[in-house]
């Protein structure tokens, strides 16, 4: 039997594992009651004239929902909603039921020539928030000028490990959210031609902005979308995104995602495994230099990946480095 049948058998060997591994994990998390939270606020369609309204009422939100966590007891969470409460925080969109969803503005939408989202991986929700949060400010704080940055937690993100981490399905039910979402940002926007918009999509949100890839064109049409820290894509190159954006693709050199197997097989009937690793040079994405941090580190201070991130919303492509 040659190396390649026997290579393919240990892919899917490895990947069967991790579902199998996973499964287990969930079950004690699903059984957690949930603590009680108010539904969003209604919003009229959003408009750079309403902002401050909506950031007002979504703040009004998270007030009303720090409160009855702190009712049902659970301090953390309340804690959490208080500070996301506070009177200089832009929430776009908020729901804190369950996991919660939310995006969170920093800079001026109204006025920005370019907007970057970063899309988060496994294990981000209301609870893990402001590590999110603040690789967004790293960002934020690199670009200046007129450019805004969202951090959109717009789908409910899977556990690390659990069996949803290995599949398509959360970013199949994310990606016609992200796609209307990218399409508000530039019908909110004042600035005219509409703004350019990049996607920074992180280890499973690439997965998330792979699935989404193909939707963002026309009224809600992205630049760039950029992988870093990604497992796969669920597409074999960059031509099977289906995309006119220009997609980019870097890992830190101790990044352990590394070591997943880059590959797709069915197991149980369905598929787990995200395909060709997008650092490859047979996935085909402009590749850039993204230091030798970990999974977590790509927006350290002074990381060549931060770097280059600033470097790709502000269109200065030819001052990106490379490996």
């Amino acid at each position: 039997m040659g190396f390649g049948r026997w290579s393919g058998r240990l892919r899917r060997a490895l990947l069967a594992a991790l579902v199998t591994g996973a499964v287990v994990v969930p079950v004690s998390a699903a059984a957690h009651p949930e603590i009680p939270a108010p539904a969003p606020a209604r919003l009229g369609p959003v408009t750079a004239a309403t902002l401050d309204s909506v950031y007002a009422a979504n703040r009004a939100t998270a007030r009303s929902a720090a409160a009855m966590a702190r009712d049902h007891g659970d301090t953390g969470r309340a804690r959490e909603l208080r500070e996301m409460a506070a009177g200089d925080r832009t929430f776009l969109t908020f729901d804190p039921r369950g996991a919660g969803r939310a995006a969170e503005v920093f800079g001026d939408l109204a006025h920005a020539d370019r907007i970057a989202v970063l899309v988060p991986g496994s294990d981000t929700s209301l609870d893990t928030y402001d590590r999110f949060r603040a690789g967004t400010l790293a960002l934020h704080g690199r670009l200046g000028g007129r450019a805004a940055v969202v951090a959109w937690l717009g789908y409910e993100t899977p556990g690390t490990v659990s069996a949803a981490v290995t599949t398509t399905g959360r970013a199949q039910d994310a990606a016609p959210e992200l796609v209307g979402f990218v399409r508000e940002l530039r019908a909110i926007s004042g600035f005219r031609p509409a703004p350019a918009v990049s996607l920074l999509c992180h280890s499973y949100g690439s997965v998330v902005c792979g699935r989404a890839a193909s939707g963002l064109t026309g009224g809600a049409a992205v630049g760039d979308l950029v992988l870093f820290g990604s497992p796969g894509t669920g597409a074999d190159s960059v031509a099977g995104l289906h995309t006119p954006a220009q997609v980019w693709a870097g890992r830190g050199g101790d990044d352990w995602i590394a070591g997943v197997p880059h590959a797709k097989a069915d197991v149980f009937g369905t598929t787990v495994g995200f395909g060709t690793d997008p650092v490859s040079a047979s996935f085909g994405a402009h590749v850039f230099a993204a230091g030798d941090g970990g999974h977590s580190d790509y927006f350290r201070a002074g990381s060549p990946a931060l770097d280059n991130f600033a470097r790709i919303v502000l269109g200065q492509d030819a001052e990106v480095t490379h490996p």
